[in-house]
């Protein structure tokens, strides 16, 4: 499979690619796919593909090795879980890489582009999402100062619906936005108030106005992440709202059943787990003076499903790009290092606040693995694992989503009006 017939093949697709060509501008080196029966390479000249003469510098040189097996599964046209892109096959060390490290990260998209160009074509159905013009969308946008830890943060959040409140926390790095397609829903906005905001230094929440928090690493704990709804639902005077996060919103929905069961009536954990188990000094490239935020976004696409739909997919990956620098390494910060709830899990009480965790296939970080241990860890909270959805299912395949999501609200929505005070 790994040969110079793929070689030939994947110079004339990334020549004629033109995500490729953006991805690899400014790259002078080559990539070479190893196997033990072959290899194909390409050189690269200031972007250029396949140029006459080999390229000056030795430093862009990314080299790729891999058994014919893991290949197999990579190039396939729906490559399984843990092999749809390069990173988890790193982590899982099923694949080796020559590189430096650095330069790795500046031309990753551009690799993970090649290698999905080796792939078969697959048609995918077109999105019917035009309106006509003039169409207004649901949510409603407006700022709430909140008293944090005694310090004052202007808050941006949207909101739409009515019913049982619901707060929404996006994952690390990102903004409300990811949950712009649950606000469309009118299952759900029937019955739902939706709260989406966004944390300090993410989206339109700006940092606060006082302390020079330009000259300190930004780092986001614990006990901030679970004050901040907290706060919010005390502010807007919701009575025992639902709390429904993904990624680092999703750790922090089991923090809250842990900590605030008296606030929330149920929380909804997406792509939940006890302990995500990495070491945050390997993750340092993630702000890094020479790698710019396209690697955060292509990273991002490698924890969805192949399957979801390409636009949604480029879509959540652009938020991602788009954020502040530090502030999804100063996220992960919670995610890997101040979270664990190994030790407290069992103390969770279903009983005073439902737990509901839900887990994508495709999910590389908070595994389907991670969201049954927690689920087997929480008695009475209730798991299911989403087949064909990532990392990012409010986002990358809205519509998978909700045939999860929506027997968990029914159930929510059942078990809040039984607890309701009946009218006298």
């Amino acid at each position: 499979m790994i040969d110079e017939a793929l070689a030939k093949k994947l110079i004339e697709a990334c020549r004629s690619d033109g995500e490729f060509r953006l991805a690899a501008r400014h790259w002078t080196g080559g990539l070479r796919l190893e196997s033990p029966s072959g290899a194909c390479a390409m050189l690269i000249e200031d972007g250029q593909v396949g140029p006459p003469q080999p390229p000056r510098s030795a430093t862009g040189r990314i080299v790729l090795k891999a058994s014919e097996e893991t290949w197999a599964k990579l190039l396939s046209a729906k490559p399984p879980r843990f092999h749809n892109d390069l990173s988890a096959l790193l982590a899982l060390k099923a694949m080796t890489l020559e590189a430096d490290p650095v330069c790795f990260a500046q031309y990753y998209p551009a690799v993970m582009r090649a290698i999905e160009l080796l792939r078969p074509k697959t048609a995918q159905a077109p999105l019917s999402v035009a309106k006509p013009a003039g169409t207004f969308d649901s949510p409603v946008g407006r700022y709430v100062h909140l008293d944090i830890e005694g310090q004052d943060y202007r808050i941006y959040f949207e909101e739409a619906g009515s019913g049982i409140p619901m707060l929404l926390q996006h994952t690390a790095g990102a903004h409300g936005a990811q949950w712009r397609h649950l606000f469309e829903c009118r299952e759900i906005t029937d019955h739902f108030r939706l709260i989406a905001y966004d944390l300090p230094f993410h989206g339109k929440s700006l940092p606060p106005v006082g302390p020079k928090w330009w000259t300190e690493e930004y780092r986001l704990t614990a006990a901030f992440a679970r004050a901040l709804p907290v706060t919010l639902a005390r502010t807007l005077d919701l009575q025992r709202p639902v709390f429904m996060g993904c990624s680092v919103g999703g750790l922090l929905a089991l923090d809250l059943a842990r900590y605030h069961p008296d606030v929330f009536s149920a929380v909804i954990s997406l792509e939940g787990a006890l302990k995500i188990e990495v070491a945050i000094s390997d993750l340092g490239r993630l702000w890094h003076p020479q790698v710019s935020n396209e690697y955060k976004g292509r990273l991002m696409n490698g924890l969805m499903s192949p399957t979801s739909p390409e636009a949604y997919r480029k879509e959540t990956s652009q938020v991602y790009a788009s954020g502040w620098p530090p502030a999804f390494l100063g996220d992960l910060h919670y995610y890997v290092d101040d979270y664990d709830l190994r030790q407290e899990a069992s103390k969770i009480d279903t009983g005073r606040v439902a737990v509901h965790i839900l887990s994508g296939e495709y999910d590389a970080s908070g595994t389907m693995e991670h969201g049954r241990a927690a689920h087997k860890a929480i008695a009475g909270s209730t798991w299911a694992g989403m087949d064909d959805v990532g990392h990012f299912p409010m986002s990358e395949n809205p519509n998978a989503f909700f045939s999860y999501l929506l027997p968990i609200l029914k159930q929510v929505h059942e078990a809040y009006s039984q607890a309701a005070p009946k009218p006298k």
